[in-house]
Order: structure tokens, then sequence, then C-alpha cells
């Protein structure tokens, strides 16, 4: 015998929401590609709040300004490493459906004779359009990124970029801005340096000053130098002479209300050095702050390990062990120059300056203090 058909047969099911099949996040993603003398660096991210969340990243060396010192040219190695890592950037690009990007070359590329034809191969073979940007618009990027990290008591604020090429220094005057107002001013930044909107209160740069010595040029100077302290010790009064032309440099400036936030693959190797860190942990070095006598230590130890001993200690990493001393040369003539002991750490830059740029343009980050 059949059996009984049961009398919910054919009724239609009751829909259960399941979250599998929820509708997607709608807000969409930015992408920020810093293309410099060392690295190749991009960051994927969704606008959320006064902030934004990366859903994507990427980093690798690529030593684009390797042999530039002496030629005056990217060399033909460089730019194979450097297009096979944009081909990766490409197709992250593409698997995440990406329209809204900034992706721009900084100082190697400013500084190449072949530096527009290396723009136009890149665009040839993997579709990307960089943009070679201005030194001053590097410096804009720079400071945008580390508004978050600035305390709303800072009177005067000295931003620092240690790039590989070159290093970027602006000083602010906040003091015309009211207290609570200070860092979303420096958001407002990215729209120029001597650009303010009507009826808000604007931050004051001072003066700034692109240096053309980065980790990696510096690095190329002094190549020639044996002793690795003496080498040390050059490179930090060299840079120092560099900053002559900067006007705060030539001026005793007060020690209370003074802020310098320092951002660099120098900056938080330091600091990642100092708390330890055999694996590298952004949310323990971005923001932090440490003392001059701290990152003294640090450099010492650095100077005590040797090349050899730089090469093998973990904290340091290999990417990073043939340009630390000139890094930490660059570090030590700031804090020499400044009346701080000292120095915010900003795990943060081009990228980062770049994303808010875009989202603020955009109109889809909220108002609320970042």
């Amino acid at each position: 015998m059949a059996p009984k058909r049961p009398e919910s047969a054919g009724a239609f099911p009751k829909p259960v929401e399941s979250p599998a099949l929820s509708l997607p996040d709608q807000r969409p993603l930015y992408a920020a590609l810093d293309l410099g003398t060392n690295s190749c660096r991009m960051l994927i991210a969704q606008p959320m709040g006064s902030q934004f969340k990366v859903m994507d990243s990427f980093s690798k060396s690529v030593q684009l300004g390797a042999g530039l010192e002496g030629s005056g040219q990217l060399s033909r190695a460089a730019i194979y490493r450097t297009i096979q890592a944009l081909w990766v950037c490409k197709q992250k690009l593409r698997r995440h459906g990406v329209e809204r990007m900034r992706l721009v070359a900084t100082e190697a590329c400013r500084r190449a004779s072949n530096g527009a034809a290396f723009m136009k191969r890149v665009e040839r073979e993997t579709g990307l359009r960089l943009d070679i940007i201005a030194p001053q618009e590097e410096a804009q990027l720079a400071v945008v990124s580390c508004a978050p990290l600035v305390n709303p008591k800072t009177d005067q604020l000295l931003v620092v970029d240690i790039g590989g090429g070159s290093t970027e220094l602006v000083w602010i005057d906040l003091t015309a801005v009211p207290h609570h107002a200070r860092r979303r001013a420096i958001m407002r930044m990215h729209l120029g340096f001597h650009t303010c909107e009507e009826g808000l209160p604007a931050a004051k740069v001072v003066d700034w000053i692109s240096v053309p010595l980065g980790v990696a040029t510096l690095r190329d100077q002094f190549c020639d130098v044996g002793d690795d302290t003496a080498r040390f010790a050059l490179m930090s009064w060299f840079f120092e002479e560099n900053l002559a032309e900067f006007a705060p440099y030539k001026d005793e400036q007060k020690r209370e209300g003074f802020q310098i936030v320092g951002t660099s693959g120098t900056v938080t190797t330091v600091a990642a050095s100092h708390l330890g860190l055999r694996r590298y942990d952004r949310n323990k070095v971005d923001g932090l702050t440490m003392t001059s006598d701290e990152i003294d230590r640090v450099i010492r130890s650095y100077l005590a390990l040797g090349p050899a001993g730089r090469r093998r200690d973990p904290r340091i990493g290999e990417d990073r062990h043939a340009l630390i001393m000139s890094g930490a040369a660059i570090l030590q003539a700031l804090l020499r120059c400044w009346p701080t002991d000292r120095l915010s750490v900003a795990d943060r830059g081009l990228r980062e300056g770049m994303l808010y740029a875009q989202m603020a343009a955009d109109g889809v980050l909220t108002d609320g203090e970042a």
C-alpha cells in the first residue's frame, strides 16, 4: 500500500534567513599603491566610519633604485623585479574588483633618466597607470596618514617620512586650531599645504623640505667607508648638513607642546627591536611612543652587532638589514636637532594618505574625530 501523503506536501517551505546568503557589503573598495626606491606596497581598503578597514595588502622589496646613484638610470634587473611585483598587484585589484585607486611612484622614478619610459612600460605590460608624484604631494600624503596619531594638545608638529630615496619633513603650527579640531585640520591637508576650507580652522605649514637622501641613497653615498661605526657617524652628520635650509632647524624651539611623528620602515624596525618582537606586530608598533634614550639603545645594539650580526637578527629582517644603519643615522640626526626626547611611531605612510584623500573626496568618511 502506498504511503499516505503528508498534509503539508506541496506547501511552500517557510523561508529561513541564512547568513551565507546575505547580500555582500556594498561599500566600495579603494586601493593605494606606493612604488618607492626600495619597496612596492599596496593596500586595498573599505571605508568604515572615520577610518577604513584593510581588506588586502601587498609588500615586496624590489630595490628599484639599486645602482641609480651611479648610473642615473633604473637597471634592467630592477625593472624586471618591479614589473613582476606590479603583476601581483594587478591580480589583487582584479580579484577584488577595485575601481577607485591611486597608484604612485616616488623618488627613484623622479630621479632616473628613464623613469618616464619605465612608467610607459609598466602601463603597457601590466595595464596599471602610475603617476610620478612631486615631493610636496608625497609630503602631504605622509602628513595626512599620521593625523590619527597627533596628540590634541600638540602645538608644534614635525612629521618625518624616511623613504628609500628621499626624506620628507613637514613642520606644522597648530596653535590657531582648537584642540578638538587639530587631527581633522591635519586630515584636510590632502587638499594642499596652503589650502583651507572657508570657515574652518587651518593648520599652518611653517616649512617643509624633501631631502634627496633616504635609506638607500644615503647608504650608497658612503658604501666605500669600511669601518661600520665611522660610516654610521658620517651618514648622520651628512644628513644633518642637508637640513640647513629647513627654517625650523635654524631656530630654538620650545619643548612644551612639541611632537615628532616618524613614519618609515626604519622607525617601525627600531620600535620592533625595542619591544623585542621576533615576529612583527603592527598593532604593538603603530602609535607607540619611544624615548630618545630607548632609540639610542637600539641603535647602539645594532652597531655592536656589526653587519654580520644585523644580517642574522630576526628583529631586523632580511629585507631591512642592509638599510637599517643609514635609516638609523637619519633618525639620530633628527633627534639631535629638535627639542624632544620622544618619538611617535607610525606604521603608515603614502598608502594610508592616499586612501584617506580618495575617501574624503568621495565623502564616504564620517565627520567623527580620526
